[in-house]
């Protein structure tokens, strides 16, 4: 009999619009042969499936099925792809572990430690992982100008500490824009980082692991056409995305050395994809952690299953049967 996957989009971000098109991307990548695929959304209190472009249905929360002409749907598997909260930072985790619904990505805590960037890189420090120099910010607490200079320097990046997809990031470059980027970041979300600029090649790696085998993709290199990887350069292609990256064998080896112990440390789970920024002398920096990257068509992660020469629909069973198992 074929299992009941949900693909769970939506979210209370800014990154709704691309978490749907990771669904869409999904949906299109698992085995229809092997799945019954439902698309969910949970935006707010609002969660349900997306039947038809004008049939949507209610989720009964008690045990995340529902009803359609009286029957009764429940699911084996949910495939999270919400970007921001509340499925990128352990909330939608521990709503699962409490029903006892098998998910793609990772646990409570490493999802919520990873979601807090400032967080996850001060834990990362602690194991000798590159970070660069960062403060962070809460509500209600200022930093002066002469602070920031002195403490991170400029250029620097000011950003909102748990967001995604470049929403309210600033490069500040003189002075007179460090209040008004901290503003803006605030505007995004509550709590904000400012990093010290680090200049190099950006890079990205993804991997998974099941209890049978690790796999670590080819590393993609990001050449922004824009002052940073920015949403436009994110979404509306002003970037070029070089897989594999155009780094040294060793240094390639390097990467994903550090990529697989990343995600050891954490105790990630499913498909997490890391960036990193390296800088002269092939020092690695890590910039954060995906533990829930974007999956449309175009988006890193396929580009390197594609890359690696595996088929993205094997790597969706892997992923699933690892958990059903």
């Amino acid at each position: 009999m074929k299992k009941n996957i949900a693909i769970i989009a939506g979210g209370d971000s800014s990154e709704v619009v691309v978490s749907l098109k990771s669904a869409a991307g999904l949906e299109s990548f698992m085995d229809k042969n092997r799945y019954n695929v439902y698309i969910i959304t949970i935006v707010g209190k609002t969660w349900q499936v997306e039947w038809s472009e004008t049939e949507k249905i209610a989720i009964d929360k008690n045990d995340f099925s529902f009803v359609r002409g009286g029957v009764k749907t429940t699911f084996d598997f949910a495939y999270i792809t919400i970007h921001g909260t509340p499925g990128e930072n352990g909330i939608l985790q521990g709503y699962f572990e409490l029903i006892g619904l098998p998910y793609s990505c990772c646990g409570v805590l490493a999802a919520a430690v990873t979601f807090n960037k400032f967080t996850c890189n001060q834990y990362l420090k602690g194991f000798g992982v590159k970070v660069s120099e960062s403060v962070m910010l809460r509500p209600g607490q200022s930093i002066s100008d002469d602070e920031v200079l002195a403490k991170i320097g400029i250029p620097c990046f000011v950003k909102p500490n748990v967001g995604g997809s470049s929403f309210g990031v600033t490069k500040v470059k003189v002075a007179e824009q460090i209040q008004p980027a901290i503003a803006k970041a605030f505007s995004e979300g509550e709590e904000v980082m400012i990093e010290a600029f680090m200049p190099g090649i950006e890079i990205t790696c993804g991997m998974y692991r099941t209890t049978e085998k690790s796999v670590v993709f080819p590393i993609t290199e990001v050449v922004s056409a824009n002052e940073f990887f920015d949403y436009d350069a994110k979404y509306k292609g002003q970037v070029q995305e070089i897989t594999p990256a155009r780094i040294s064998d060793s240094l390639a080896s390097r990467v994903k050395q550090l990529t697989s112990a990343i995600y050891d440390i954490l105790g990630c789970k499913g498909i997490i994809r890391v960036d990193y920024i390296i800088s002269e002398g092939d020092v690695i920096n890590l910039l954060e952690v995906n533990t829930t990257p974007g999956m449309t068509a175009t988006s890193f992660i396929p580009q390197q299953v594609k890359a690696a020469g595996l088929n993205i629909t094997d790597v969706m069973n892997d992923i699933i049967e690892n958990e059903l198992k």
